[in-house]
């Protein structure tokens, strides 16, 4: 199964790349499934239904989220209504919506995709994690109920991440990790099969403080008086996010590589696609 992960989608420039490039991936690549983070979607804070369903309209099968969630208070309602549309799994029993979600890929494969809020610096503080994960794979096992199980792991210290990522390894196709927008070099197959990456970085302007304007995020370092509001960056955006070949007999996955197209980073394709 060819998937393909993109990072936190930020403000407009991130949408409009995320819209104008994925449709020809999945085209080019022959994907047969997607998944977008969009919790910085609308104006680098929370998600509207609008931007959620033109996502899934550009090729995305499912968006997961992560602290900033509910920033947007419409997604309290439209969480209901939106099984593709995944917040973190261990929010508090009674929290609107879905923490995972089995879909149907292109190739008919059963893909498990679930979103996790890591704790450590992280608010809010949510139930844990890693007791949350067991009991989502045990529910749905990796070769029984599902053909590929994805996590997105949404979390700040990358000390959890790689730990969160051995926890699960052999019973995951990916661990993915979000959250710092900062595409991390350790893309690797874990020992027991599973595809892992510390932070798949975002999909935005990176002539930015993560994707935000830069001059008030360093003004409040060195002034420590806020001036303004902090302003999703308008600069053309880089799409990053992660590649994965996942076999179709084992669930686990055979091939991984970054993947970062447009200005100012380097350059990066999965060369086995």
């Amino acid at each position: 199964m060819r998937f393909l992960f993109l990072g936190d989608m930020v403000g407009r420039s991130g949408r409009s790349a995320v819209y104008d490039k994925l449709p020809g991936l999945i085209s080019d690549w022959k994907l047969d499934f997607v998944v977008v983070n969009g919790e910085n979607s609308a104006g680098g804070f929370g998600i509207t239904e609008e931007i959620f369903l033109r996502t899934l309209e550009a090729g995305a099968d499912a968006m997961t989220t992560g602290n900033h969630v509910w920033d947007q208070r419409e997604a309290l309602a439209f969480a209901t209504r939106h099984d593709r549309f995944i917040r973190p799994a261990n929010y508090p029993k009674g929290t609107p919506g879905n923490g995972s979600g089995l879909f149907e890929a292109r190739n008919g494969a059963r893909v498990l995709v679930a979103n996790i809020m890591g704790r450590v610096f992280m608010s809010p503080d949510l139930n844990d994690p890693f007791a949350c994960a067991d009991e989502l794979v045990s529910a749905c096992p990796l070769g029984e109920q599902a053909d590929a199980i994805v996590i997105d792991f949404h979390a700040e210290a990358t000390s959890e991440k790689q730990c969160f990522g051995h926890f699960l390894d052999g019973r995951v196709s990916l661990v993915v990790g979000t959250h710092t927008h900062v595409p991390t070099a350790d893309y690797q197959i874990l020992v027991g099969g599973t595809a892992y990456q510390s932070d798949a970085g975002m999909c935005g302007d990176y002539d930015s403080s993560l994707g935000m304007e830069k001059e008030e995020p360093i003004n409040r370092f060195v002034a420590k008086v806020p001036r303004g509001r902090f302003e999703a960056a308008q600069g053309p955006a880089t799409l990053a996010g992660l590649a994965v070949e996942i076999s179709d007999r084992t669930g686990l996955a055979e091939k991984i590589a970054p993947v970062r197209i447009g200005p100012r980073l380097s350059g990066a394709l999965p060369e086995f696609w």
